[in-house]
């Protein structure tokens, strides 16, 4: 069939995809949920509140408030705001408005403590002299981005006129991309913001074997670039060229290739943009369907996200460093630089970015690379092993609990109180199948496993502010606890306990909850054992599969397998699917969920008019009638000719 294709993504505004899934069907089906409404409906009831001037936002007559794209994920919107003075920007006057799925308000954060009150908006220093001043900052200049007037309402620092700086160079850490605030007044500076996070730290044949990558062909040469992820592609640091080829056959296994070196890292985020998806509901690193390039070959024993790329050094013997648990923690820092309040603060951004890189390894369960809770011990980077341990920091010399010190202290060794609060969350103080761990209170921890410790940090991520500190993410994650569970205490009472068991104290903004404490059934309560298949979960009632099917060209349909074990419930009413199928006309391809006795639940019918690319959908119905336990499978088939795609993962939730 001939047709001209829309070329675009018919998603929705932030990180959930627009569905034009049938929900799975049962003896009660659900009806499709239109993201778009209810992400409209977030916003008009978020700008009600905002409108009635609420004391926690400490506005004042002076300011007005800019929304941001709404952002959904577990059945809850995320609604972020920017504040101006005057009209002059706020930094530090960011607040996000969190609404459940009919709109009502169910959390609200925000970085000011205190209202701005009068200042001064005519500035007694010129640009040029405030920009000399931000120069120097850095040992060496290679270039100014902008100089731009603002407020600053940092918290715990009075409100005032600044001119705000981002300059490019070195520092006496390597390379820099640093913003600059300077008192416009005084000329002192007030705050400097890092944007080059790197890890000290630890990709590919080398480290992964043998993967199957999702390559783009122009005319008859392939390159290393995603076919659909926006920017997300594998290039030489030294010329920022993406790696090309006419067999679409990369790297040699030799881990001082630069391309090999890809090989592993274009692997890596694949496998984290399906993570992000199937767990969290996140539409790529940036959560509008993007990611950044790649760049392997920088000549350091290092690796760092700037904002705009992700450049990848070697370790001591020249071995490229793009495993999993490194890798996917620089990407983190991206994903953390893109949800509310950008990079996290205050000792607490190697904490969240490891993770996302933990989760990314979990999600990949390669079994040349298996999940554990260790930060690059495939890269030896300088030959000693691992460079961060989750479930006991101070194997390595950072701290297990949180002191005082811990915000002001190196931001690598300031991750450890956090990383061992989320091992504590994840697996427990048993492990559970992984290393055993202390607390910093001598108190026992049953864990919940570590996809839903990652949906509490991922949801925790979207009330963050400017303002991110570790006191601030024990609430902002007892929140997400509690809105993800509603009337069901068991992950709330679990991060609690994490926190308190690390030693970060109990804030007046922590919410209480009161309910029951049984554990929820809709994700598992464990993580999953690692194997050498990523088809099957043996711990809970959930699965999922990132291994790519070629759907033919209106050819036979083709499966991809889930087999669930272990689960000592009947699927819920509720169970869901989530799906990501790569294709450039998605109309032409009907999508079913075949349950172990045959029973076939349409999640997609064919559309002679729906034109745009992908399949990219969450939706939930009721299976309860079905047996658990067995082989699910996810069929598609293309029906018309003339477009081609793949199933590229799927995850199951019953």
């Amino acid at each position: 069939m001939n047709r001209r294709k829309a070329l675009i993504m018919a998603l929705a505004t932030g990180t959930v995809a627009a569905s034009t899934m049938v929900a799975v069907a049962g003896q009660a089906s659900a009806q499709p949920v239109d993201p778009a409404a209810t992400a409209k409906v977030a916003a008009d009831k978020a700008d009600a509140l905002v409108a009635s001037n609420p004391a926690v936002l400490q506005a004042t007559a002076n300011e007005t408030f800019h929304r941001g794209a709404v952002i959904s994920s577990s059945g809850l919107n995320y609604v972020p705001y920017q504040r101006s003075y005057k009209g002059l920007p706020v930094q530090g006057g960011d607040f996000v408005v969190s609404t459940d799925s009919a709109g009502k308000t169910v959390a609200t954060s925000v970085a000011q403590s205190s209202p701005i009150g009068e200042i001064a908006t005519t500035p007694k220093l010129t640009e040029a002299a405030a920009l000399k001043i931000a120069k120097g900052e850095l040992k060496t200049v290679s270039g100014v981005e902008a100089t731009n007037l603002i407020v600053s309402a940092i918290e715990g620092t009075p409100a005032a006129l600044a001119w705000q700086s981002t300059i490019r160079g070195t520092s006496a850490d390597g390379p820099s991309r640093l913003t600059v605030d300077v008192d416009a007044l005084t000329g002192k500076v007030l705050r400097t913001y890092e944007h080059v996070i790197d890890v000290a730290g630890t990709g590919t044949g080398w480290i992964n074997g043998s993967v199957s990558l999702n390559t783009t062909l122009s005319g008859s040469t392939y390159s290393l670039k995603d076919p659909t992820v926006t920017s997300l592609s594998c290039q030489d640091a030294s010329t920022n060229t993406t790696f090309s080829g006419t067999d679409n056959v990369w790297g040699n296994g030799t881990g001082t290739s630069k391309e090999t070196g890809c090989v592993d890292g274009l692997y890596v985020a694949q496998k984290q943009t399906a993570m992000l998806s199937a767990w969290l509901g996140r539409n790529g690193a940036n959560g509008s369907g993007g990611a950044w390039p790649v760049r392997v070959g920088l000549n350091d024993q290092n690796a760092y996200y700037d904002g705009s790329q992700i450049q990848i050094g070697k370790n001591t013997a020249g071995q490229w460093i793009s495993s999993a648990d490194v890798l996917g923690h620089e990407l983190g820092h991206g994903i953390d630089d893109t949800t509310p309040g950008g990079i996290s603060g205050q000792g607490t951004q190697e904490f969240v970015a490891d993770t996302i890189g933990a989760a990314t390894e979990w999600y990949a369960n390669n079994p040349n690379d298996p999940p554990d809770y260790l930060v690059g011990e495939e890269v030896n980077l300088v030959g000693s092993g691992a460079i961060r341990n989750m479930y006991n920091p101070s194997a390595v010399g950072d701290s297990n609990c949180y002191s005082s010190s811990t915000p002001g202290g190196e931001v690598h060794a300031a991750a450890g109180p956090g990383n061992h609060w989320f091992y504590l969350l994840a697996q427990g103080t048993s492990g559970n199948g992984q290393p055993a761990s202390s607390t910093c209170n001598s108190t026992t921890i049953t864990g919940i496993g570590i996809q839903n410790a990652m949906k509490i940090m991922y949801n925790a991520m979207l009330l963050k502010t400017s303002s991110s500190s570790y006191l601030k993410y024990r609430t902002w994650t007892l929140t997400a606890a509690k809105n993800l569970t509603p009337g069901n205490c068991t992950y709330f009472n679990t991060v609690k306990a994490a926190w308190t068991a690390v030693s970060v104290p109990a804030q007046t903004a922590d919410p209480t909850c009161s309910g029951t404490t049984t554990p929820p059934t809709t994700s598992p309560t464990t993580s999953p054992t690692p194997t050498t298949s990523p088809t099957s979960n043996p711990a809970g009632c959930t699965g999922s599969n990132a291994t790519r099917v070629t759907i033919p060209d209106a050819g036979a349909a083709v499966t991809s397998s889930i087999t669930i074990s272990g689960c000592t419930r009947a699927p819920s009413t509720t169970s869901s699917v989530s799906v990501n199928i790569i294709h450039t006309y998605r109309g032409d391809v009907k999508v079913d969920l075949v349950a172990p006795d045959g029973t076939v639940y349409n999640i997609k019918a064919t559309s002679t008019s729906d034109s745009a690319d992908n399949i990219i959908l969450t939706d939930s119905g009721d299976l309860s009638s079905e047996t658990a336990n067995g082989t699910w499978k996810l069929k598609a088939q293309d029906v018309y000719s003339g477009d081609t795609g793949y199933i590229s993962s799927w995850s199951l939730t019953l």
